[in-house]
């Protein structure tokens, strides 16, 4: 069974562990015969938060917090089974969060 396009989207903190589990997968699709696009950087998330220091005393002293989403997409064309199932080998660090998607 070939399809057409497999694309998988990474998220995580830290933008080296990002880059290093992109990398690992990118190698195992090439060795397993797949087209590899990317990695492509997405747009990073920042969720920015602010928070007061003491609640009842000082409204003017407030602490402020940004929360990173690193995020990467690669894009396999023309991939196989084999492609799939050595995709499933690759051991991902904690913290780096995966999603297949296919089209």
């Amino acid at each position: 069974m070939a399809s057409n396009k497999l694309r998988i989207y990474l998220k995580a903190y830290d933008y080296t562990l990002l880059d290093e589990s992109a990398k690992r997968i990118a190698e195992a699709a090439k060795k397993s015969g797949a087209t590899v696009a990317g990695p492509m950087p997405l747009p990073t998330k920042i969720r920015k938060y602010t928070v007061l220091r003491s609640v009842h005393v000082n409204k003017d002293s407030r602490e402020q917090f940004e929360m990173r989403v690193h995020r990467r997409m690669i894009e396999l064309v023309n991939s196989t089974d084999k492609a799939i199932s050595s995709l499933t080998s690759v051991h991902l660090p904690a913290g780096v969060g995966i999603e297949i998607k296919q089209s």
